[in-house]
């Protein structure tokens, strides 16, 4: 990975080869954004990784938000007051931040705003597939979809360009494969960043009661007719990258690079549209461009969103060629990731073309790697607190008790053998879920989330359950750290986006303020407190909150080796184990390694000595051998 000096120093003509999220971050460097913000969800993280880390030198602001929205906001503050402004997100991030999207697009900016949503077909790490092109048709926003890292950062510009030129945010589509693709990308010149905006008041425009909104409507139906005729007119964007004879294809972003290799694998004589921008979906050039060919294939990922528009604008040309894609005989899947294999297949299909390939052959010779190979599912770190947090939680009420959980590292806990996590569907939602579910069940319910978690969206969950008297217990396992998404900070941590020291909000402090009578701070190490301390929470009357707090034990041994201190070491007296797998069965670190007579021992170079182990342990087998304390 390039030093992210290197993004923002290189010059304008030379080459780096970056990842699609480090080239959108070298846009909004170019672009001369002057406020940046997110709240960080992969596949987006590197973008504010990378802007975060040269913020001071470049002159941007740069900030963390607590959530989603909050960052849009913020991000829309700062365009309504004639300053470039960016925010970035995961495809889910832009349901927490719909609400004031949806009414900016009415609202509009003074300066250029680009909304970035970072989409996961695949799940990879996410709990949803949805498709947000959806969301430009709904907003009536202008949506730019890249095919590889110099797009990502050229179509940065363009919706910069877009963005002043409308008067409203763009949105800039990316996917996990352009995201997370390393590319050659070519740089352009940089714009200064202005030392300070101005804003003009206008109550008519950025005040939208509902007598302003109304007319502000009609104001954002002209905006998408303009940008309509961009979408027909820009070639840039939207143009014919090959020409054919009895096929078209119609794509978009990263499928365009798919449908190029399987051409290219069956020397299929095919025609193929590009679209860049793919809202307002130019339907005279599709128009155009379908009457010459007999058929149509559009390849998209996720929702047949282009087949269905492609479908209507041939409607509305009075032209009845065929389209194929997701619907109907289903050609591509609906779900999960395209790849040059599925649109060859597709291509096969349609066409009579025989694959030059041998999948079935290549299916097996897969079927049987996978075979010797063992499984390697996600697991926590060899000394993350959150196992110890678990480990408390399930010694004390082990399944008699329902227990949501979140988004986060945490979610892991739900496999063998700690099976902690009953229900989880959003960010936040451990905490109102638990209150539903112990209003129906009548007992009390255990809701677990992480510390950046808390304070993204479970507070007004939090206060409801102190206004309507649930009876739940909120464990909040605070590891300083919003670690899922890369070690970004948050307001528990102090420190701000731009790495000046901040405000440090304490949970304990929000959960009292909130109204919480019970509130208990532990550190999940001390196995013998936190139980006691879990066991009293879950005994009282009405909600309680237990905060387990201990530092991110990779962000711990980073800095153990930056101050070249030497952490503890354990390992397992044989002739004291008796091979009971105790330490295994109820606790399962990964440093824990059982022989062939059952007798475990540790791995030294995955243990990261945080001591658990030794009071896990019914036998006292498990002994410190070296380092510090």
């Amino acid at each position: 990975m390039p030093r992210p000096e290197v993004i923002l120093r290189g010059k304008p003509g030379e080459k780096y080869l970056l990842l699609g999220n480090e080239a959108v971050a070298r846009g909004i460097i170019e672009a001369g954004v002057g406020v940046m913000t997110t709240y960080p969800g992969t596949p987006s993280s590197e973008i504010a990784d990378t802007v975060s880390a040269v913020a001071m030198e470049a002159g941007i602001y740069m900030e963390y938000s607590t959530n989603e929205k909050v960052a849009l906001e913020v991000a829309a503050g700062a365009a309504v007051s004639e300053v470039r402004s960016a925010v970035c997100m995961k495809h889910v991030g832009l349901n927490v931040a719909s609400d004031p999207f949806m009414t900016l697009a009415y609202v509009g900016v003074r300066a250029g705003m680009v909304i970035i949503t970072a989409d996961d077909p695949n799940c990879w790490s996410s709990q949803n597939e949805q498709d947000n092109r959806y969301y430009a048709m709904l907003s009536g926003l202008p949506c730019l979809e890249p095919s590889t890292p110099q797009e990502a950062k050229d179509m940065f510009l363009k919706a910069i360009e877009f963005s002043e030129r409308l008067e409203v945010p763009c949105i800039l589509r990316l996917v996990t494969r352009v995201s997370h693709t390393r590319g050659p990308v070519l740089f352009g010149p940089r714009e200064k960043p202005p030392a300070k905006g101005r804003f003009e008041r206008d109550v008519a425009r950025f005040v939208m009661v509902p007598a302003y909104a109304r007319v502000r409507h009609k104001v954002l139906l002209e905006k998408m007719r303009a940008a309509r005729e961009i979408a027909e007119s820009d070639r840039s964007l939207n143009y014919v990258a090959r020409e054919g004879a009895r096929l078209g294809i119609i794509t978009s972003g990263v499928s365009f690079n798919y449908v190029m290799e399987a051409l290219d694998i069956l020397g299929l004589d095919a025609g193929v549209l590009k679209l860049g921008m793919v809202y307002p979906f130019p339907r005279k050039l599709v128009a155009e461009f379908a009457s010459q060919y007999d058929e149509i294939l559009a390849v998209e990922e996720l929702e047949p969103y282009l087949e269905l528009n492609v479908k209507a604008a041939l409607q509305e040309a009075g032209l009845k060629v065929p389209v194929h894609g997701k619907m109907g005989a289903e050609l591509l899947p609906r779900y999960g990731e395209l790849s040059t294999r599925l649109v060859v297949e597709a291509l096969c299909k349609l066409t009579g073309h025989k694959a030059p390939l041998d999948f079935s052959s290549i299916d097996e010779k897969a079927k049987k790697g996978l075979e010797m190979a063992p499984p390697r599912p996600p697991i926590l770190c060899p000394g993350c607190p959150h196992r110890a947090s678990m480990y408390v939680i399930r010694r004390v009420v082990g399944h008699k008790l329902v227990c949501t959980t979140d988004i986060g590292c945490y979610a892991l806990g739900i496999h063998p053998p700690l099976e902690i996590g009953d229900f989880l569907i959003c960010m936040g939602a451990s905490v109102g879920g638990a209150c539903g579910i112990s209003r129906a069940l009548g007992e009390r319910v255990i809701a677990i989330l992480g510390d950046s978690t808390f304070f993204h969206a479970s507070i007004p969950a939090l206060i409801d359950a102190v206004y309507n008297k649930h009876p739940i217990t909120v464990v909040v396992l605070d590891n300083l750290t919003t670690a899922m998404t890369g070690g970004q900070p948050h307001p528990g941590t102090g420190i701000m986006g731009t790495g000046e020291p901040g405000v440090r909000v304490l949970i304990e402090e929000v959960a009292r303020g909130c109204g919480v009578q019970h509130v208990y701070v532990v550190d999940p190490y001390n196995v013998k407190e936190a139980v006691k301390a879990f066991k009293e929470a879950v005994s009282v009357e009405g909600p309680s909150v237990v905060v387990f707090r201990q530092a991110c034990r990779l962000m711990a041994v980073r800095e153990a080796r930056r101050k070249g201190i030497e952490l503890p070491k354990y390992q397992v007296d044989q002739e004291a184990c008796t091979g009971c797998g105790v330490c295994v069965k109820a606790f399962g670190c990964p440093a824990f390694l059982v022989g062939p007579d059952g007798k475990v021992s540790i791995d030294k170079e995955l243990c990261t000595g945080c001591g658990v182990c030794v009071q896990v342990c019914p036998y006292n087998a498990i002994r410190q051998v070296g380092g510090g304390e």
